[in-house]
Formats: C-alpha cells, structure tokens, sequence
C-alpha cells in the first residue's frame, strides 16, 4: 500500500522530480465533524487515517505530512418532520504542513483533493448531476496535547462534480472537527 500511495503522490506532482526523504507513520486516527451547508443543510463526518507519511524535502514546502482518509458524510436537510438525507463515501490524499505555532502548540494547514460517491444524486433541492463527486478541502488544525494525539480543526469542504456532468451546482460545507490518535 505505500508504494500505491507514494506513486499517487508523485503522479499529483507534489514531489515532481526531487528525491524526498520519506518516513512512514503507522498511527491510526479516528475524527469525528459536524458540518453546517448551506441553508438548512448540517451534517456528520466520520473520518479514518491509517497511515500517515512524513516527507522533509519537498519543493516548495520543505517538511510536510501526507495522509490518506477515507470517511463517511451523513448529510440532513430541511426540518425534523421532513428529513431528507444524503450519504457520502470518500478517500482523499490530504496535504499536511505547520506553519506556526500558537501558545506552543503546532498549528498547520490542510489541503486535499479526493474522490466521493453519493448514495442520492437528488440533495437539498438540487440535482448535483452525478454519483460520483470530488471532494475538496482546505482547513486550520492546532494539536491539542504535548503527545500528539489530540486535535481540533476547522475546515471548509467543496463537493462537485467538476463539470463531469451538465448539472454541477456543487455543495459547500463549514467543519468543526476533533480527531485522536491511538
């Protein structure tokens, strides 16, 4: 599996033709969101990292972690007494890098690009034109704990199609999400 995950990378051209120092993290992470969309749109995101990679030479970035995430989005629209629901399968690679610190705790940046099936292609008044749909992220997250293992985050999440179908009005989200690692 990690030579699958570090073709993939390079394939995105995030390592492009420098030689990366790479180490593997075999830490599992479990995260669990809430999301708030648009109008009367809110859901649950439970997410799963099994793997996380460490790269120290990358172009451009220096010292930055890659991650591979699968989850499972449970989406709600409109009032209690008239439910509409939506689920949502994705995996993405997701681009992991400090960039401060704040009262001594690391805080770092986001940014992934995955792939996502609906169960309902018919959502919140919308026809999102396909199954199949991209999910894009960028996020803020600070570690918690002086061990690692505890994280809080706050993400903005994009889900469309990319133009793959006529219909593509796309679904925004707002995160709050607390992961921890075991």
């Amino acid at each position: 599996m990690q030579r699958w995950l570090v073709a993939l990378v390079l394939s995105f051209g995030i390592i492009g033709q420098a030689q990366a120092d790479i180490r593997t993290e075999q830490v599992s992470q479990l995260s669990v969101e809430y999301l708030k969309g648009e109008g009367r749109v809110q859901g649950l995101r439970l997410a799963y990292r099994p793997v996380e990679f460490h790269f120290t030479t990358l172009p451009l970035l220096g010292d930055a972690n890659l991650y591979l995430e699968a989850s499972t989005n449970f989406w709600q629209y409109d009032q209690p007494s008239r439910y509409q629901s939506n689920v949502a399968l994705a995996l993405s690679p997701v681009l992991k890098k400090q960039f401060a610190s704040w009262y001594g705790k690391p805080v770092f940046w986001e940014f992934g690009i995955g792939v996502t099936m609906l169960n309902k292609r018919e959502f919140a008044g919308k026809d999102l034109g396909s199954y199949f749909q991209f999910e894009d992220r960028l996020g803020l997250l600070i570690e918690l704990d002086p061990q690692h293992r505890k994280m809080l985050a706050i993400r903005y999440m994009h889900y469309s199609n990319a133009g793959l179908s006529s219909r593509n009005p796309g679904m925004d989200f707002l995160n709050i999400a607390y992961s921890w690692r075991f």
